[in-house]
Parts: structure tokens; sequence; C-alpha cells
């Protein structure tokens, strides 16, 4: 009866049944018979999850129970089961998408520099030396010439390595997003911005986040970007709370960062945070 009905049910206490809690309770020997017992069933996504049953060996004893009460009580124990099942499901892909980065970074581990010369030699000695570190990179080299594999090397042979890698294109980000991509905002804090999002450096947490093309960011960016490499930590855009971040922070350019600090397109304070330490990439010309 109560699995077949949405609304609770209530039992008479000169009820034939069986009480639901016989042989569970201290209680005489004999077959208890229902005195006052109330029971719902709990449905999640439309289909029967479990039944709740109140029992008292006083009749009487639900009779101050508000219906509507225990009918919203209900519907929140619903939400909640709904929820668990949601939070265990996610987890579940969470620690599927885990294993899955492991294996593409693994499979990027495996994949090595091309060209045996004196210089690619030294790069990867300098690969080796700087992924045990927590020190920030600053890569180097023409376009073209695997900047972005070196990042991904660096961080693969890293005590990080089961933690994310957050690719930014700095050059591709839009200058009026550049600040909430990376950062994130909250809710409200500009046109479109319906709901709160974390930016690349929130989700690079206790990982490597990679900006690549580090020069085409803008000047006030640069600022911001600075007080993160001091402080490792910002606001969203739109907020007020202080957000600590454990990021190691790898860049590249293919530009002379030094050039342009002299033209001051670029920050010099921010310039000597990130080149702490310099790999420079050979081109494929130098690689034979």
């Amino acid at each position: 009866r109560i699995l077949l009905s949405h609304e609770p049910v209530r039992f008479a206490a000169d009820s034939p049944l069986p009480d639901p809690y016989d042989g569970l309770i201290n209680a005489p020997p004999e077959q208890l018979h229902v005195h006052d017992c109330l029971g719902i069933a709990l449905h999640v996504d439309e289909r029967p999850w479990g039944v709740l049953t109140l029992d008292a060996l006083e009749p009487g004893s639900f009779d101050r129970i508000d219906p509507q009460e225990l009918r919203t009580f209900v519907r929140l124990t619903e939400a909640s089961v709904k929820l668990s099942n949601l939070i265990a499901r996610l987890q579940q892909r969470a620690d599927q998408s885990q294993q899955v980065a492991r294996v593409l970074i693994d499979e990027l581990g495996q994949q090595s520099l091309l060209g045996q010369s004196k210089a690619m030699q030294t790069l990867r000695a300098e690969i080796d030396m700087v992924a045990h570190s927590d020190l920030t990179v600053l890569i180097t080299g023409e376009t073209g010439v695997g900047k972005e594999l070196v990042a991904r090397q660096v961080h693969a042979a890293s005590s990080r390595s089961s933690a994310p890698l957050v690719y930014v294109n700095c050059a591709a980000l839009p200058e009026n997003l550049v600040e909430s991509e990376l950062f994130g905002h909250e809710k409200g804090s500009f046109t479109g911005a319906t709901n709160k999002r974390e930016g690349r450096f929130e989700l690079a947490h206790g990982g490597t986040i990679f900006l690549d093309e580090i020069s085409e960011m803008s000047l006030p960016i640069q600022s911001k970007l600075l007080r993160v490499l001091q402080e490792r930590e910002f606001e969203r855009v739109g907020g007020n709370r202080t957000i600590k971040v454990d990021v190691r922070v790898v860049a590249a350019t293919n530009r002379k960062l030094k050039e342009s600090v002299d033209k001051k397109e670029f920050r010099e304070d921010l310039y000597f945070r990130l080149n702490v330490v310099p790999v420079h990439v050979p081109p494929l010309r130098k690689r034979d």
C-alpha cells in the first residue's frame, strides 16, 4: 500500500496487518500488531527507491504530525538521495577522466623531441632538470618547434603529473574575456554572466598551467598575472573573495620578451617572474 502511493499512508490502530517492526524491537514474545503506523514511499526519478515508516506502540502517537510538513520532509529526502546519486556518478566520471588523462600524459611523456644534436641533448637535460622542481619556466623558440610538447613533458615528469595540465592560448582569448577565462567570474558580474564560473587557474589547482604565447597578453592582464605569481592568489571578476591556488606556471613565447620589455610592451617585473628557468627550444634546422 505504501509503495503504491505518493502520499503518506496511515494505518488504523485496529489494522489486522502484522507490525513492520515485529521482531526488531523489545516487546513481549507474542506477535505484534499495528498500533500506530505511518508510511510513505520515497521516489527518485519517478521510480520507487525506498520506504520511510514510523511506528508507535501507543495509538494516536502520530495525530500531531502535520501531513504537509511530512510531505516536505519526504521531498527533501528524495532530493538528497538524488543529489547523492548524482555526486556518485560525477565522481565516477571524474575518476574515469583522471584515468584517461593519466593515459594521455603517459603517451605524451613517451613522445620524444626529434634530433640528436648537442642542442637537443642539452634541451632534454634541461627538461629533466626543471621537471623535478616547482620553479616557473619560460619556454622560448620559433613557431612550430614544439614548445607545447616541452611544456607537456615538463608536467608529465613532475610531481604534479597526476593533477591537471591546463592549456591557455593567450593569443586566442578575446580581450574582453581574458580576465574571466584566467580567473573566473561571479554570477551577474557582467552581461552574459548567468552563472558562477571557475577560471583556468582554479582548474589547474595542484597541477600546471601552460600560458602559450604569453607575449600577446595585454598590460592590464599582465599586472593581474604578476600578483598571482607573487602571492598565488586572486579574485574572480565581480567577486571580493580571495582565492588561493597551488599552481606551477609554464609560459611560452616565440618572441624575444626582453625586446618587448625595452619597448614597454611587456612588464619588466613580470618578465623576471616568468624567466626564472629559461628553456630555449632549438629550431628544426639545428637538430641534425
